[in-house]
């Protein structure tokens, strides 16, 4: 009554004496509960210690204790606490608390001390097979946490020395690679040499697409498709990877496969909506099946997507289709009269339209296009990007060059601008030491991005250095076969004299890649026909 009135003090005080009075651990929950309520977190700390005192045993008003001196930032206070947490706790359940840990000091401002006090709590853990990686792990979380990555590998390594197959250290391993703590790598792939987790090979393979190792990723998911045939997201991240690669078939094996692990969890009636990962899926079935020349059953995969948030992207596709058929205008007012669902909907659907007249050659007017979407969106870097890169299909060369530094002003970590001001100066053959320059800074951003590499290496060809040139794109063309560089490989390869190579390579790549333009003009230049 007295806290419905507003009184919150007599009403914690009433609370407190009862609970007293009674060794009730409900009674002293409630008391904590009113003094948080009323932001009196030292009255709080002093109703979770009375309940600790009648109650020794009582794991949760030790809990309690623990959690309101964090909260006080009191994290010298929290030794004790700490050990008390643990105690009698063993095998699985010690494990889980000691993972928990991290988590409890997230907030607190001196995470250095926070590391220490966990570190000491878990001493009787640290050395033990058992406990022992998961204590470490738990202290490497919380060095890294105080920005001190070099304690936090060492931790990792002391963890996987008791066991290098310890689950929670490579959890720190995925964390400390995050940090781009290199030593950390060869440590996880050691564990997952072993049996691991599969969301932990998902995981990592996840973080090889984020550092641009799409070939590394691939064989990754295909490794896990084998080893945990029924994880469906593997199939999916695994169909993406053989998709930007061009290989459509493997592809569509990779989605149907996951579509047949997830319908029992994702079966759509009509109108029942459609999970994400299932839209995805079929968004991609339509994509392939339209590149195979299966317009009807494409429209039958975007049939089945039941996703109002999705519109945009099932009418996007439909668009394709239609323009496919040589009905470009029907599928330019089909992407215009999408319902904005949301907020940056707007702005979406006209990249889309853009999308499609590139994809369609229509240059001219994708440039007019998204000349008025920059004017509606002047600081939006991505659109200021693409305007810059159909300048240069339009021969706009001056433009383009004045909207990519315009792009590296506003935002100076765009690693593609660079690149692409790098690489259209070495294509014409000039300023070579700037384009080199522009590049090896695209590279310091995106260390392993096979486009960066593969401009890198066309300065090379254009400086001369043809052997240095067929390294890194040799490189590139491993990590990411695309239709471009293996253009400038054969390019390089027909060079050096080395034509049967560059004839070879060609005709493969013309295999899955008959309408790219570069490719197509380098052939035809260098070699004629194929």
């Amino acid at each position: 009554m007295s806290a419905n009135n507003g009184d919150a003090g007599n009403a914690y005080a009433l609370m407190l004496d009862a609970a007293r009075k009674t060794n009730s651990e409900k009674l002293f929950e409630r008391a904590v509960e009113l003094a948080l309520r009323a932001r009196s977190a030292d009255a709080a700390l002093d109703a979770a210690r009375a309940w600790q005192r009648a109650l020794p045993a009582s794991k949760e008003a030790n809990r309690y204790v623990l959690q309101i001196l964090i909260g006080l930032n009191r994290v010298s206070d929290t030794l004790e606490p700490l050990k008390r947490e643990l105690a009698g706790s063993t095998g699985k359940e010690r494990i889980a608390a000691i993972s928990l840990l991290p988590r409890y000091f997230a907030r607190v401002t001196d995470k250095t001390l926070a590391a220490q006090q966990v570190e000491q709590a878990l001493a009787p853990d640290l050395g033990t097979k058992s406990t022992g990686p998961a204590a470490w792990a738990a202290v490497g979380m919380l060095r890294l946490g105080a920005a001190n990555p070099a304690g936090a590998m060492e931790a990792a390594q002391r963890g996987a020395a008791l066991d290098s197959q310890s689950d929670e250290v490579a959890i720190l391993n995925l964390n400390l690679m995050e940090a781009k703590v290199a030593q950390a790598e060869p440590l996880l792939r050691k564990y997952l040499d072993g049996k691991p987790m599969p969301e932990l090979r998902m995981a990592y393979g996840r973080k090889l697409i984020d550092s641009s190792r799409y070939a590394e990723a691939l064989m990754q998911m295909q490794t896990l498709t084998q080893q945990s045939p029924a994880f469906a997201d593997a199939w999916l991240l695994k169909d993406s990877l053989e998709l930007q690669d061009k290989k459509l078939q493997d592809a569509e094996v990779s989605l149907k496969k996951y579509m047949q692990l997830s319908a029992p969890q994702d079966t759509a009636s009509d109108d029942t909506e459609t999970g994400r990962g299932m839209v995805q899926a079929l968004l991609l079935l339509a994509q392939i099946a339209e590149q195979t020349q299966r317009p009807e059953e494409a429209g039958a995969y975007l049939a089945r997507i039941n996703s109002p948030q999705d519109a945009l992207r099932v009418h996007t596709r439909r668009a394709t289709l239609l323009a496919g058929q040589g009905k470009l205008e029907e599928a330019r007012a089909l992407i215009r009269t999408t319902p904005e669902a949301q907020a940056d909907d707007v702005r979406a659907k006209l990249n889309a339209e853009v999308q499609l007249l590139r994809d369609f050659k229509q240059f001219s007017a994708a440039y007019q296009l998204l000349q008025e979407g920059v004017k509606r969106f002047p600081k939006d870097v991505g659109m200021t990007y693409d305007l810059a890169m159909l300048a240069e299909k339009l021969n706009k060369l001056p433009e383009m060059e004045q909207l990519l530094r315009q792009v590296i002003a506003l935002q100076p970590d765009y690693h593609h601008a660079y690149n692409a001001l790098g690489y259209s100066l070495a294509d014409r053959n000039l300023r070579l030491p700037e384009a080199r320059q522009l590049i090896v800074k695209a590279l310091e951003f995106a260390p392993n991005d096979p486009f960066i590499v593969d401009s890198l290496a066309w300065v090379e060809y254009r400086s001369g250095n043809l052997a240095e040139a067929k390294r890194l794109l040799e490189q590139a063309y491993a990590n990411r076969q695309d239709a471009e560089i293996a253009a400038h490989l054969g390019e390089v390869l027909w060079a050096m004299g080395l034509r049967d190579d560059a004839t070879t390579l060609w005709r493969k790549a013309l295999e899955a890649n008959k309408d790219n333009d570069t490719l197509q003009e380098t052939v035809r230049r260098l070699r004629g026909a194929l």
